[in-house]
């Protein structure tokens, strides 16, 4: 039988789980439930409570519906019922009394903003606990309960959400043997779209210490455009896009609503689609204008992308196949991309379908030519930059190098579900070896172990055999691209 270790917290004491060398604190308040006249509200801090609380299970997930029935087989989704959804997950070494305060890395996941739990089994901080990482996993709010734009409501709830929680690891690390002066804060797709914006703000160097976005947009909208979604909601249920008008919601309608009216959407197209709304406190500017501007200069990044992001969309929806020439001429000159771009992804691969290449397009627009410009304006910058391209192709179901596909490889976790649904039962284990490893090396020693970001733009290409340097020509073709 497990044991279970006990520490105190400000907000009392916690009772966990030890196993293996390992204990894990689950479902730790960081804020007061969102629920009642806290809803649509600021994060409030966490009530205090009496006696030992109970830290073995993760708590309530955010409100969300599954995944539609395209992306769900390989998407899964952990539904926990419950209102108190504002909780962080802990796992430390059991031995941490012996050692000097440990690293610290806070996991911030993806989901498009909608969906999404730390409680997935491919983000158990096991696998970085055991080389003498504390890992913390956050959970914020979702949907139109965290990124709504209603009149009344402050914007980008939960990007707050994840700044409270940064705040709390400040403060309450040392708890749990982590030393609150070595932060990295890491997040994939949505994740590190938010932590993008914490990274563009000028007390970012308040909330972590060196960050890690993976596969995430730099960018948010106008306030205009992210409201679409709430507008078409409030259409769809009758009730006027404020803070009155959703309230009078239950959680569960308003993420069934925001399924109803984004289905056929894609985080790469044009629909109406959650966002973070530029304006407020959260995300005050857009965050990539910020930091080109010069923000976030005196924080280490490591950033990159997959190879092909797009085919998590593109494949199972069909699109892939269904887009003919005339759809990417059409779509080019919409998004004013010089045709030299197209005529470059179709040398390098001569046998692409027009879907294919479209999708190539897409993920030069949302991610690859951001992460150029980011990465191009930090070379003289105080703190270092290295950049990354996941590139093995999974074999299930023509997935390829999709986006979310680095997961089961930077966790280390190859065996889980979450893992084989997207990369099949034989992951190359010297891949996982390659990115963990550098992940770790990165927050407990501060490099990844490649050659930073300069004039030469070297990209670690992490492949089956693990990786290597590309001192990427492809990236200069990203210069011509239009700014979003």
């Amino acid at each position: 039988m497990p044991d279970s270790p006990v520490l105190s917290i400000s907000s009392g004491r916690l009772r966990g789980v030890r196993q293996n060398g390992i204990d894990r604190f689950l479902g730790i308040p960081y804020a007061a439930p969102p629920v009642g006249e806290l809803r649509f509200r600021e994060p409030a801090p966490p009530t205090a409570w009496e006696g030992e609380r109970d830290a073995s299970a993760f708590g309530p997930t955010a409100p969300q519906t599954v995944y539609p029935p395209a992306l769900a087989p390989y998407l899964p989704t952990v539904e926990i019922p419950g209102a108190d959804a504002l909780t962080v997950n802990v796992w430390t070494p059991s031995d941490r009394a012996e050692r000097e305060p440990l690293p610290v890395v806070v996991y911030v996941h993806g989901g498009a903003l909608t969906r999404g739990s730390a409680a997935l089994p491919i983000y158990d901080g096991v696998s970085f606990a055991r080389h003498g990482i504390v890992y913390v996993s956050v959970q914020y709010r979702l949907g139109q309960e965290g990124f709504g734009v209603l009149d009344g409501v402050p914007q980008n709830l939960g990007v707050l959400d994840q700044e409270a929680a940064l705040r709390w690891v400040r403060r309450e690390i040392a708890a749990f043997g982590g030393d609150p002066g070595r932060v990295t804060a890491m997040g994939q797709s949505a994740g590190a779209n938010t932590l993008t914006a914490l990274l563009a703000l000028p007390h970012a160097g308040e909330l972590f210490d060196q960050a890690v976005l993976q596969s995430g947009p730099l960018s948010a909208q106008p306030c205009e455009r992210a409201g679409r979604m709430s507008r078409a909601i409030a259409k769809r249920l009758g009730v006027p896009a404020t803070r009155e008008g959703f309230a009078g919601v239950a959680p569960e309608d308003l993420a069934a609503a925001q399924t109803a009216v984004s289905a056929g959407a894609s985080p790469l197209g044009r629909g109406p689609s959650v966002a973070l709304a530029i304006g407020g406190a959260a995300v005050p500017s857009n965050p990539l204008d910020a930091l080109r501007g010069g923000a976030g200069r005196g924080i280490p990044v490591l950033i990159g992308s997959t190879s092909e992001e797009y085919r998590l969309w593109f494949v199972p929806s069909g699109a892939v196949e269904r887009v003919t020439t005339t759809t990417l001429t059409l779509a080019r000159l919409a998004a004013r991309v010089p045709k030299r771009i197209v005529e470059a992804h179709r040398r390098r691969r001569p046998g692409a379908t027009p879907g294919e290449l479209l999708g190539e397009v897409m993920t030069d627009i949302v991610l690859r030519g951001p992460i150029t410009r980011f990465a191009d304006s930090r070379i003289e910058g105080a703190a270092p930059t290295w950049v990354y391209e996941f590139r093995w192709r999974s074999p299930v179901d023509g997935l390829g190098a999709a986006h979310a596909m680095e997961l089961g490889f930077v966790f280390d976790r190859l065996d889980t579900p979450d893992a084989v649904a997207l990369g099949g039962t034989d992951g190359p284990r010297a891949l996982a070896d390659a990115m963990h490893g550098a992940w770790v090396s990165f927050i407990r020693d501060g490099d990844p172990g490649w050659e930073r970001w300069s004039e030469l733009r070297p990209v670690q290409a992490f492949d089956a055999d693990g990786g290597h340097i590309d001192y990427a020509p492809r990236q200069d073709e990203l210069a011509g691209l239009p700014e979003r």
